[in-house]
């Protein structure tokens, strides 16, 4: 940790043979291009991005087995405004609302794997069971969900009406949730 490893690689082509050798730092969590925030640097970046005139999404969840429902969700809540903001449960808050042997991927992994996908503007972790700070201090203009909620039912909903935006909810799509797959790995 905090410390640079080579990663040597060699790679043939027809137009003859080279070396790539490549140096990466590892902190404690891989920042996807800068993507991983904190939440005092999403504030800052809230605030830019609403005097350019832009919308704020946010949306939520564990994503502990990333699949198409996860996929479809985020494409379409990015597709609610300019920025999408994504909130994941931290390792000690997915434990609390799933339970022993939940996360399978750790936070670091999860944050990699969102911050990678081209419709996420930004990612950040916390750690409470819900993300209700976290949509008070950042004050989105949309707040997406996946769902079969109501949006009065949804975590932040009021934090988020209260202030002008408007509040989205995104339909599963049928068998893709993460508790279903692991199911059907159980057998």
């Amino acid at each position: 940790m905090g410390q640079d490893t080579d990663f040597p690689c060699e790679f043939s082509s027809h137009h003859g043979n080279f070396q790539l050798k490549t140096s990466v730092a590892h902190a404690t969590y891989f920042n996807v291009s800068g993507k991983l925030k904190s939440v005092e640097e999403l504030k800052t970046i809230t605030v830019q991005a609403r005097a350019s005139g832009k919308k704020i999404v946010f949306t939520n969840g564990c994503f502990d087995l990333l699949h198409r429902g996860h996929l479809h969700t985020l494409r379409e809540a990015k597709a609610c405004g300019d920025i999408l903001i994504v909130g994941i449960n931290s390792d000690r808050s997915v434990k609390g609302l799933k339970g022993t042997g939940r996360p399978i991927l750790s936070e670091s992994d999860r944050a990699e794997l969102i911050g990678a996908l081209e419709m996420v503007d930004y990612v950040v972790l916390f750690d409470e069971p819900d993300p209700y700070d976290l949509i008070a201090a950042l004050i989105p203009d949309v707040l997406a969900k996946g769902g079969d909620w109501s949006p009065d039912k949804i975590v932040g909903s009021d934090i988020v009406e209260q202030n002008g935006g408007r509040v989205t909810v995104i339909p599963y799509l049928k068998g893709f949730s993460t508790t279903e797959i692991i199911e059907r790995i159980k057998g």
